[in-house]
Parts: structure tokens; C-alpha cells; sequence
């Protein structure tokens, strides 16, 4: 190990979230790429610890009959099951069943959580926030350790905490719309709701990233980690693009922590005029 290696190691703290501690914070999803041999490398270049997989059985399955978890290399990733295209709370409940159905005996299969997603309707793909609370007690009350996708209202997301969710997941923007982090605002004050009687909740950015930058700002508003899928499948360079969103999401750790310089008006000399022998021409 390097000196910069064993100096960086020493500002590393695992993600926990519910009894699942994650060295990485990137969240990376299983969909929408050209072939599972790109999702396959993709998921390596992002060096992600967990991954999303959608637990309908007719997502596990491609054209040519392959099933997606042969694909995924549970020795290495945990998988978290999610509910996408659910738009009841009776549906999101009996998927998430499902998943843990299936999933359950698997190697880091991760059978008692899921990411829980109740849609309101097929053109933003925003959350039922009604139906969201109501399928996060059921499944809470089942013994299951829930991962709430939400809108960034501070309000709702508060109701989420309070109904037994283990980590609530704002939207940075829509599902798949690439439109970044639009009110960083209602980030923060989501971040200030959720953790004010426990820092360590865990608060993870949830859709609509589209690009590195993305995912560090998020990162630098203090949320504790990302969840992204189109960003990557959907980029022109996939491979490149998982290894840009792995690299963003540290930088956007460190830098969040490190905490920035403040703004100013006006320019502040980054060398000092003071004790420096100045040699000015005659």
C-alpha cells in the first residue's frame, strides 16, 4: 500500500444501513443495459458493494433465457431487491414477498431488505407518497428492512422515518430524466429532518442522476450515499461512465467532509503578503 493509499484508508468509514454495512456508497442498478455482459463489467468498473435487481420473475429472465443471476457474482455483491412498477401498496408488498421468496437461501442474497418503490403514474414515475406509507409499515411490521425511494418533500420523508423505514432515498429529479440534483435545498433540509436525533441515518440520493457531477454534488450536500442505474446503461461509454460515477461519489464523500472554503465577493491572495521578501524593480 502506498503512502497516499494508507493516508486516504484512514478517512474511510463504512456505510451501514439496517445490519448491511457497505464499504462503497455508489448503489448501482441492474437495468437497462445492451447486454448482461456489459452490466456485468459495468457493475466491476463501478466497484460497487450492492446492487438493485428487480424481483418480478419475468424481469430475471431475457430472450434467450438466461437468468440475470448468473450473471452477478454473489461472492462479491449483496443484491437489493426492489419493487419497481409496483403502483399499490397491495402490489409493492406482495412483490417484495416475492423477492424474498426468491432470493432467500442465495449467498448474500440480501432476502431481508428492499428497496421499496410505490409509483403514482406511468408518466413522471414520482412516488405515491400515500401508498408508500402505508406499504413501509406492512413490510416493516413483516420484518423487513425497507429502503424508501421518495420525492425530496422533508415532510414525507420524515413520515417514512417515523413508519420504521431504514434509510429514506430522495429523488434527485424523475426516474431516468438525467436532470441532476434540482432543488439541493429540499436536499438539505430532508438531511436536516432526518438526521436531527441521529446523524448516522442513513440518506441516500435515489434517481435522476445523469452524470459524475451529479452524483458529487449530491454527496457534497452530506447525503450518505447514491443509487443511480440510467446514468451508467444509459450513457454512450457505460464502462467509462461506472468508473467516472465511483470516482464522484468518493470524491463528493471526502469533499463533504473536508468541508469547502466559503464563498466570497471579492479575491483572497492564496499566497501571503506578509514575511515574504519582496524584490521590486527600482
Amino acid at each position: 500500500m502506498t503512502r497516499m493509499t494508507e493516508a486516504t484508508a484512514r478517512l474511510e468509514h463504512p456505510l451501514v444501513v439496517g445490519t448491511h454495512e457497505l464499504a462503497s456508497r455508489l448503489i448501482v442498478g441492474t437495468g437497462k443495459y445492451s447486454t448482461w455482459e456489459l452490466m456485468r463489467d459495468c457493475l466491476v468498473a463501478a466497484e460497487t458493494d450492492v446492487i438493485t435487481v428487480a424481483v418480478r420473475r419475468e424481469r430475471l429472465i431475457d430472450d434467450n433465457g438466461r437468468n440475470i443471476l448468473d450473471f452477478i457474482d454473489l461472492d462479491r455483491y449483496t443484491i437489493l431487491p426492489n419493487t419497481a412498477g409496483c403502483f399499490s401498496a397491495e402490489d409493492a408488498v406482495r412483490v417484495a414477498r416475492l423477492g424474498r421468496e426468491i432470493l432467500e437461501g442465495l449467498k448474500n442474497a440480501g432476502a431481508d431488505w428492499v428497496k421499496l418503490e410505490v409509483l403514482g403514474d406511468t408518466k413522471t414515475l414520482l412516488p405515491d407518497p400515500i401508498a408508500t406509507v402505508e406499504a413501509t409499515e406492512r413490510l416493516v411490521a413483516e420484518g423487513f428492512q425497507v429502503l424508501c425511494y421518495t420525492t425530496d418533500d422533508p415532510v414525507t420523508a420524515l413520515r417514512l422515518k417515523q413508519a420504521g423505514a431504514t434509510s429514506v432515498m430522495p429523488a434527485g429529479s424523475p426516474i431516468g430524466s438525467g436532470q441532476g440534483v434540482l432543488n439541493p435545498n429540499n436536499i438539505r433540509i430532508c438531511l436536516e429532518y432526518l438526521k436531527d436525533d441521529d446523524e448516522s441515518y442513513p440518506v441516500i440520493v435515489d434517481a435522476g442522476v445523469g452524470t459524475a457531477s451529479d452524483v458529487a454534488m449530491a454527496m457534497e450536500l452530506g447525503c450518505d450515499g447514491v443509487l443511480l442505474n440510467t446514468g451508467i446503461a444509459g450513457a454512450d461509454d457505460p464502462l467509462r461512465m461506472a468508473v467516472a460515477m465511483r470516482h464522484a461519489c468518493h470524491a463528493g464523500w471526502l469533499a463533504c467532509r473536508a468541508g469547502r472554503i466559503p464563498k466570497k465577493l471579492y479575491a483572497t491572495a492564496s499566497s501571503p503578503e506578509t514575511g515574504v521578501i519582496a524584490h521590486r524593480p527600482k
